[in-house]
């Protein structure tokens, strides 16, 4: 997880960034991509039943060639087992005290900064929309236009970033992604931990367990937590990917190879 011990991966002005991030945003989450020699050990270490686990399907939607993704723009909607569907329209990375104000006081938007070991951080803001059960999949079905899953603040927040011409109607859905997320809280760690479990059409699999905090509290939670994975054998110094960025890049390869 990154943490105080991180910083000298960072240069002044980088740690000075990460701390004004900090400061602007409303949440923090530590993210740590679990070697896969390690999912299994990891699970077992703590505490892990999948059977716990709640089903997922996420949906991006982009270009062939990413063209939103180019651009610090990331469109997705997800189905929830025993919950309502959602979407979000999200920019990554993102500039708190340059938001419109509207925007950023939106009760439906948010700042958070995603860190992950290293020193690797990025800050986005997201507008996030609750919906029913078949919204989505009425949408990827083709029943629904894709604008009807983005509410009037998303659908503008994306007009004001997306090149101009390309409307929300003309995207191609990547995915469908099958996610197991769990909620738990290990024995011996006081807080919350998540892990989600991405298994992509091609049979590989990333494991992501992560913790959210605020701001105030993320160098300490960082180091508890990353103290804690430690001490259950969990190797913290893997290769780290993030689940969006390997979606994107499957389905755009798909994608193009259909052209």
């Amino acid at each position: 997880m990154a943490s105080s011990t991180v910083a000298p991966n960072l240069t002044d002005q980088q740690l000075a960034e990460l701390l004004e991030a900090i400061g602007e945003a409303d949440s923090v989450e530590l993210k740590l991509t679990v070697p896969l020699a390690d999912r299994s050990r990891a699970g077992e270490a703590l505490g892990v039943d999948p059977l716990d686990g709640q089903i997922r399907q996420v949906f991006f939607f982009d270009t062939p060639d990413l063209t939103l993704n180019k651009t610090g723009l990331v469109v997705r909607a997800r189905r929830v087992q025993r919950k309502g569907d959602d979407s979000v329209v999200k920019l990554r990375p993102v500039v708190p005290e340059e938001l419109p104000a509207d925007v950023r006081l939106s009760e439906n938007f948010g700042v958070e900064v995603d860190a992950m070991p290293g020193g690797t951080y990025v800050c986005s803001g997201s507008m996030k929309r609750a919906m029913g059960t078949m919204d989505v999949r009425d949408a990827v079905g083709g029943r629904l236009p894709i604008k009807k899953l983005f509410s009037k603040e998303q659908r503008a927040l994306y007009a004001s970033h997306a090149p101009e011409g390309l409307e929300l109607d003309d995207l191609s859905i990547l995915g469908p992604i099958l996610v197991l997320k769990l909620k738990f809280a290990p024995k011996g760690y006081d807080r919350k931990l998540v892990a989600e479990l991405w298994l992509y059409p091609d049979n590989s699999l990333l494991l992501e367990l992560s913790t959210k905090c605020l701001p105030a509290e993320a160098f300490q939670v960082a180091a508890e937590t990353r103290a804690f994975l430690t001490q259950h054998g969990i190797d913290l110094s893997g290769e780290q990917e993030t689940k969006t960025k390997k979606a994107l890049e499957f389905f755009s390869k798909r994608l193009r190879a259909e052209v």
